[in-house]
């Protein structure tokens, strides 16, 4: 019985020291495990699961965390980049992919070498040098009965036989000829004064006494060219009628050409006559002519803002065409500070009078800031950085649009929005005391408004001046006694941008008037009591250089008066006038 005791004793024992074993191994290792899980539960995963955020390509201050329509605009939203932690406020950053789909390029910006400092670029063209160009005109009324050149181009040698006309005038001329020679003996003056005749209408010697001499009237008389080179102009058909002096041909003698250049404004003082130019053409990269300038257009051309710039070319060979693409260079006679930064004009955006540059900010990632630069004088598609740059800031050279794009999707500071936009617009809040007289015809003003607004909404700049005119006219015939200093004011700017908008047929100056009119009209509006209808007060961020701009409407619908037709929903309600 002691050893049964023995046996159980040792059995509970081994019993319990197993099931410590075993479930003290397992309790330690599903602590273990739960520690491990906590851990695991710990580690931050925020940048696995970022929410999409959604925005508008046009309106880039929009961010919502769905997508759908932009509430300004009414276009579809499009996801944002969201990837940019770690970034400076007005940094961007791009991958790698955009890049290269972008073929998004950049440089080191760094001292100008001594070699090219002076050298200004030139782009330009061939030209047909216009002091040899020659006019073969008839020198008398006819018929072209035939006429021997068949085409712009082709080669005519002084001499050549180039019409035959049918000429009632002369056909009389040389009978009075014939004539006249019979009595040349009892009177000279006549014959003399015939053949003059004839003379005038260069006639050579030579066919006058053919004329004389066989006693027949030619009716089909030959037109032979005054000179030799390449019909550049037909004028004349076979058949048609002509009148003494009407050109027939424009022949133009290819053995000098004019090489034009254009020269930005900001470069006219670099150029005088006599200078030498470089000239290298598209169809012969490898060859250098040397010519000298002998003319600069003394009128700017407004549209370009460019001056003319000409060297004449000797062209015996036949090398250059009219119409070559060439381009110059041209010894500045300014010289260059020393040390001065340079940079390509494919690297800068403009906008108003800003001149703005991307720089990569990290050499190691593609991240950009936009910077303001201020811009000396344009060597060609160089230009000299006054300041703003650094020696060794690496710039966007090629895609900088691309570049700018992508920072006002992701909302930062852009050529678009000078600083990060926002999405708070307050419509003009001014207290005015307005008399009741003032205020009954004002309201008589608000339909001729409101129908000068539809008709900048329809882009007719006829009706916009009519409307303009008919609320300026309501507008004077209010009284304004009992109005103060500020209220005046704002009426009589309101009236003068009337006027100016009736006055002007530009639908942009228009438009630009329409602006001021509002920041002086609406507060007048907001004041004015017992409207016959609701107005709403509504304004698009991008009017006005994207300052933003108010306008008054009767429809809750948005109706872009400033854009018309381009952006016809561009806009939203801010206020309302009851």
């Amino acid at each position: 019985m002691n050893k049964n005791t023995l046996y159980i004793g040792i059995a509970v024992i081994a019993g319990l020291l197993a099931g410590y074993l075993i479930f003290g191994g397992s309790t330690q290792t599903s602590n273990t495990n739960t520690e491990n899980s906590n851990i695991s539960d710990d580690h931050d995963h925020s940048g696995e699961s970022i929410a999409q955020m959604w925005t508008c390509s046009m309106h880039p201050q929009i961010m919502q965390p769905e997508p759908g329509d932009c509430p300004i605009c009414g276009m579809d939203l499009i996801p944002a980049d969201t990837g940019a932690d770690g970034l400076a406020m007005n940094e961007i950053k791009m991958t790698k992919n955009a890049m290269a789909l972008a073929n998004v390029q950049t440089v080191k910006v760094g001292n100008t070498s001594s070699d090219n400092e002076n050298a200004v670029s030139l782009s330009g063209k061939i030209k047909m040098n216009e002091e040899a160009n020659a006019i073969q005109a008839s020198y008398f009324d006819g018929r072209l009965e035939r006429l021997n050149v068949d085409y712009v181009g082709q080669e005519v040698k002084k001499g050549q036989l180039l019409a035959t006309i049918y000429a009632p005038n002369l056909v009389a001329a040389q009978q009075e000829l014939i004539t006249a020679a019979s009595l040349k003996e009892s009177q000279p003056e006549l014959y003399r004064a015939v053949r003059n005749k004839l003379q005038l209408w260069k006639l050579t010697e030579r066919q006058i006494n053919s004329i004389e001499d066989t006693r027949k009237v030619l009716e089909n008389f030959p037109i032979y060219a005054t000179v030799s080179g390449t019909v550049s102009e037909k004028l004349a058909s076979e058949g048609d009628y002509v009148k003494q002096g009407q050109p027939i041909l424009k022949v133009s003698n290819l053995n000098s050409v004019w090489a034009e250049f254009d020269a930005y404004e900001n470069q006219i003082t670099q150029f005088k006559i006599g200078q030498n130019i470089k000239i290298v053409s598209n169809a012969y990269p490898n060859k250098e002519f040397d010519a000298s300038v002998s003319f600069i257009d003394p009128v700017l051309n407004t549209k370009t803002r460019t001056v003319g710039i000409r060297a004449v070319l000797e062209n015996s060979e036949r090398l250059f065409k009219p119409g070559m693409f060439i381009s110059g260079k041209i010894e500045s006679s300014i010289t260059s500070p020393s040390g001065q930064l340079n940079i390509p004009a494919t690297a800068v955006m403009w906008t108003g009078e800003r001149s703005l540059v991307y720089i990569k900010t990290n050499p190691n990632e593609p991240v950009f800031e936009m910077r303001e630069i201020t811009l000396g004088k344009r060597n060609g598609e160089i230009f000299t950085v006054v300041s703003g740059l650094q020696n060794g800031d690496e710039i966007v050279t090629n895609g900088t649009f691309t570049v700018d794009a992508a920072a006002q999707l992701q909302g930062k500071k852009s050529m678009m929005n000078k600083d990060k936009m926002t999405t708070e617009v307050e419509a003009p809040v001014m207290k005015m005391t307005l008399p009741q007289e003032f205020q009954v015809g004002f309201k008589a003003a608000m339909e001729h408004y409101i129908n000068m607004k539809d008709a900048f909404v329809e882009s007719n700049s006829e009706q916009v001046s009519a409307f303009a005119k008919s609320t300026s006219q309501k507008l004077k015939s209010i009284t304004q006694d009992g109005l103060g200093k500020m209220e005046k004011a704002h009426l009589t700017k309101s009236i003068e941008m009337l006027d100016a908008i009736g006055d002007n047929p530009d639908l942009e100056n228009q438009r630009s008037h329409f602006v001021i009119l509002n920041e002086n009209f609406v507060p007048l509006a907001k004041n004015t009591e017992g409207l016959s209808e609701k107005l709403y007060i509504q304004k698009c961020p991008m009017a006005d250089n994207n300052k933003g701009a108010f306008w008054l409407s009767n429809q809750k619908e948005i109706r872009n008066p400033y854009y018309g037709e381009q952006m016809m929903s561009c806009g939203s309600i801010i206020d309302s006038v009851q």
